[in-house]
């Protein structure tokens, strides 16, 4: 049975679909959604009716589809109100929906501001979290006198100006592998605070200022906290020698805030080739 008329199957029952017992397989699946309506990635150990959470709401849809109750393993956690571009998720199945029509089959069952962009099989030996080499992060700042009605979600509205100069000699401190506690949560469960910060670029388009961030690994807020820290160097609080003293001290209490959660975006997950 080919792929289309799998899915038209699908579409026109609305029912799980038979499993071949003994066939598991490891679906890969790259997400795009907008987490204003939703308390993060992870699930909570007491689902909140209110604000449910997107990996609730995709295994609820794979639930729908297969028949399965099954648990999704993430490439990491994003914050609530944090967006995606490219978040790798992975789970096994034993059903017969052939791996390229998870993704539009999803999509007719999750809500409108998830969606799966790909879906692929992938080696019985891959993780979403611990096969990754890297992660790209994009932190999002409107930057004019006036809030925006459109991008009040999706972007940190910052009304004085910025000074980008020093923000970019400031972000130069950051490259290369350090000790990132100062830029961590508290909260952060992380076994080691290193992490090698690839690149950090910040350019300017229109009104918007984006920082655009890759590294290895993030520690928890790690990305939001130098997007803080970034953005006080650019309306003169920080120096940029500041920056780099920050990094050294390996203090929380030294840098910046945190910045909102509304302007990240995880925009991709590396991985190795196959």
């Amino acid at each position: 049975m080919n792929s289309c008329r799998f899915y038209g199957i699908i579409a026109s029952h609305g029912g799980p679909i038979q499993s071949d017992a003994g066939m598991v397989r490891n679906i890969k699946l790259i997400l795009e959604y907008n987490g204003t309506n939703y308390h993060g990635w992870q699930s909570q150990v007491t689902p909140r009716r209110d604000t449910p959470t997107i990996q609730e709401t995709l295994e609820q849809a794979i639930k729908t589809l297969t028949g399965e109750n099954i648990r999704t393993v993430s490439s990491g956690r994003t914050d609530a109100g944090v967006h995606a571009l490219g978040h790798a998720a992975g789970f096994p199945t034993a059903s017969r929906v052939p791996s390229e029509a998870f993704a539009p089959a999803l999509n007719r069952l999750l809500p409108p501001d998830i969606r799966v962009l790909s879906s692929e099989e992938a080696a019985p030996d891959f993780h979403a979290r611990y096969s990754a080499t890297g992660k790209i992060y994009r932190y999002l700042i409107l930057n004019r006198a006036a809030p925006s009605a459109l991008y009040r979600t999706c972007a940190w509205h910052v009304s004085r100006r910025l000074n980008l100069r020093a923000m970019r000699l400031a972000a130069g401190a950051l490259l290369g592998k350090h000790d990132f506690s100062a830029f961590r949560s508290s909260a952060c469960a992380a076994r080691t605070p290193v992490r090698t910060l690839r690149s950090l670029r910040i350019a300017k388009k229109g009104e918007f200022v984006e920082l655009l961030l890759e590294a290895d690994a993030f520690l928890m807020h790690m990305a939001r906290n130098i997007a803080g820290t970034l953005v006080e160097t650019g309306l003169g609080r920080f120096s940029p020698s500041d920056v780099e003293e920050m990094l050294k001290s390996c203090e929380r209490s030294k840098a910046g805030r945190t910045a909102p959660a509304h302007g990240l975006y995880l925009v991709k997950v590396h991985y190795p080739e196959k």
